[in-house]
């Protein structure tokens, strides 16, 4: 018998299960590989040792034999907490958390990192990256260079949102946005609209390229007419200036906040929405707005793309689920009907 007050160690549990202590070593962390053979009944005796005492093992040595240490990382570039920007993040990290907690793990969130100018990054000189053993990235748009650089240190990662190339293959998890735009492009269409304009950067990272590619390759298959109105340092009475000079029938506003400011814009100049002007948001608020119209438009699955983030981290620590392969996933986007979208006048 074991001291009162004194841990239960392996070594306790072998001696009175009459097992080495390699045994309970590999019954505690379930192998049961080719390479490893014990009996039924010796894995039996050994758990039922375990029950009866209470045994837990000890965290620590669980790490060393497991060579994980069961911590995930969560790196934003942009601050989520205390700011309005939560709004837009706080779908993904409760995926994040959600499935991190049904694996067992714990989450790290990498907050220490220095920004550079209004960035941060992941690499500095108070770098913690490697406490956990993979990472998760969130940010509308992921420095490259980091990128770069974790693919060739070998840190495992995957991104939220899908990024291009950076020297390899990124593994990530995104949102398919070009398909969503091409339904609403579709949609429209289908009511009678000719003119269409995507409102936005429309370049850049590449959530906006998508999007954009995907106005592009519609409004060139049902045979309208596209342009493109820029947002950038323009107000939205502007932008709605030259969506009424140009004779646009349905705007495609990347960014829904700016969605909701054209809304208002038109209202204080007599316009209605959607009988003379259809308004189409593609996706999420990402800057403080109050929604309070009904937009047409699609919705990102921000909380299943946080989930499967965790999981192909977890794959990619495993090696991929048995395959070389950078695991990336685009999930569907799902539209909105909302009442910003009418049949074209005349």
């Amino acid at each position: 018998m074991t001291s009162p007050g004194r841990r239960l160690t392996q070594q306790d549990i072998a001696r009175i299960a009459g097992v080495s202590q390699t045994t309970v070593s590999l019954v505690l962390n379930n192998r049961t590989d080719a390479e490893v053979r014990i009996a039924p009944e010796t894995r039996e005796r050994v758990l039922k040792v375990i029950r009866e005492t209470g045994y837990v093992a000890d965290p620590v040595a669980r790490r060393l034999a497991e060579r994980r240490n069961r911590i995930l990382g969560v790196f934003t570039y942009e601050a989520v907490f205390p700011t309005a920007s939560a709004d837009f993040y706080h779908p993904f990290l409760l995926g994040i958390e959600e499935c991190a907690e049904e694996m067992g793990c714990d989450l790290l969130l990498f907050t220490s990192a220095r920004a550079a100018g209004e960035r941060r990054r992941i690499f500095n000189e108070d770098s913690r990256v490697r406490l956990a053993d993979g990472c998760v990235l969130l940010g509308r748009a992921v420095d490259r260079d980091d990128l770069a650089r974790l693919l060739a240190e070998g840190i495992p990662f995957v991104s939220i949102g899908r990024r291009d190339d950076a020297g390899a293959p990124v593994p990530y998890v995104g949102a398919d946005y070009s398909p969503a735009v091409r339904a609403l492009v579709d949609r429209a269409a289908g009511l009678g609209h000719r003119r269409l304009a995507y409102v936005g950067t429309g370049a850049g990272a590449e959530s906006p390229a998508d999007r954009m590619r995907g106005f592009r390759e519609a409004v060139a298959a049902v045979g309208a007419e596209g342009s493109h109105v820029p947002v950038t340092g323009r107000t939205p009475e502007e932008i709605l200036g030259e969506l009424s000079a140009t004779g646009v029938t349905a705007a495609f506003v990347e960014e829904p906040a700016d969605a909701v400011a054209i809304v208002h814009a038109a209202g204080e100049r007599g316009l209605t929405i959607p009988g003379d002007l259809s308004i189409l948001a593609l996706g999420a608020p990402t800057r403080p707005v109050r929604v309070d119209v009904d937009l047409t438009g699609f919705r990102i699955p921000r909380q299943e793309m946080g989930r499967r983030a965790v999981e192909l981290l977890a794959e990619v620590l495993e090696g991929g689920g048995g395959t070389t392969k950078t695991p990336q996933e685009l999930l569907a986007c799902e539209l909105v009907e909302g009442s910003t979208l009418a049949p074209a006048r005349g």
